[in-house]
């Protein structure tokens, strides 16, 4: 690992104009857990690291009735698991940030710096997208909101401009009869990044789903949402037979990516198979599928 200067800002502000004089050279750091590993394997060798960790701002998780839960870019894992807020507002984002990667990474990763990497084998970015969440941006210049879709922009590539930084996450409040089920897929016990997620949300009455968003995560190139779905869900009772059905939709339209973990058609039918299995989950149906809840 080459020498650098370690910066620590105390404003957005101040973060942003060092970023924006230091240029390519420089890079953010937060929790660091995925930056340090990065560096010490050489694949970046900035010369400064900007670190955002004294900057107040951007600490902090509330919920207000309009915006819903506001959660700082410096949470950790760790404290959006433990939030009594999110396990009240957002229950299946407290649930899936209680089994990101190992316990080491969620007490001292933080959940902004998780998204502005963007690594697509990571559990928050499905999650957030099926909750429909918004990422507010912070720069000298001002600030502005983006949905987690418009910030995710390709493999390991974000909407951030290159003197921006992730002010706070904003999860909107959930209609009444809302749940979710956060599904991951490990190839064994002893890996810490799923090969497939499946986010779903749904708003429901007994059997009868009013409104259904699902994120796919780990198999795609970026999280994606299903819309055609979860157009096939709304309004429909939820049979076993239903449930089975979305899960071929799905699997009819990822654009799986095929890596030394696995190979294309193994990860579309691990996607299919959680698929179904949370759809069952949700509606509290009884399946027959042979995988073990991560």
């Amino acid at each position: 690992m080459r020498e650098f200067d370690y910066l620590e800002p105390r404003s957005v502000e101040e973060a942003s104009r060092l970023l924006a004089e230091l240029g390519e050279d420089a890079r953010v750091i937060a929790g660091g857990t995925a930056l340090m590993l990065a560096m010490r394997q050489r694949m970046l060798a900035p010369t400064h690291l900007v670190s955002v960790a004294r900057i107040e701002a951007l600490r902090g998780i509330r919920f207000d009735p309009q915006l819903g839960l506001r959660i700082g870019a410096l949470e950790r894992h760790s404290d959006v698991a433990r939030s009594p807020l999110v396990q009240q507002h957002a229950p299946v984002l407290a649930s899936m940030a209680a089994r990101v990667a190992n316990p080491q990474v969620r007490n001292q990763g933080t959940l902004g710096g998780n998204l502005c990497y963007a690594d697509p084998s990571t559990d928050p970015p499905g999650c957030l997208m099926a909750l429909d969440a918004q990422l507010v941006l912070g720069s000298a210049r001002g600030e502005r909101v983006l949905s987690i879709e418009e910030f995710l922009v390709d493999y390991y590539v974000t909407a951030l401009a290159p003197d921006e930084i992730v002010l706070e996450v904003r999860v909107p409040p959930l209609a009444a009869g809302t749940e979710g089920v956060y599904t991951r897929f490990l190839r064994t016990a002893a890996e810490h990044r799923p090969l497939a997620s499946v986010a779903f949300v749904a708003r429901r009455e007994g059997a009868l789903c009013r409104q259904a968003r699902i994120a796919i995560g780990a198999s795609v190139p970026i999280p994606a949402r299903m819309r055609r779905a979860e157009a096939f869900l709304e309004g429909r009772t939820v049979t076993p037979a239903v449930a089975a059905e979305v899960a071929d939709i799905v699997a009819q339209d990822i654009e799986p990516v095929s890596d030394l973990r696995g190979n294309a058609d193994y990860r579309r039918e691990m996607v299919r198979a959680a698929t179904r299995r949370t759809v069952a989950e949700l509606f509290g149906l009884s399946i027959d599928e042979g995988m073990s809840k991560t």
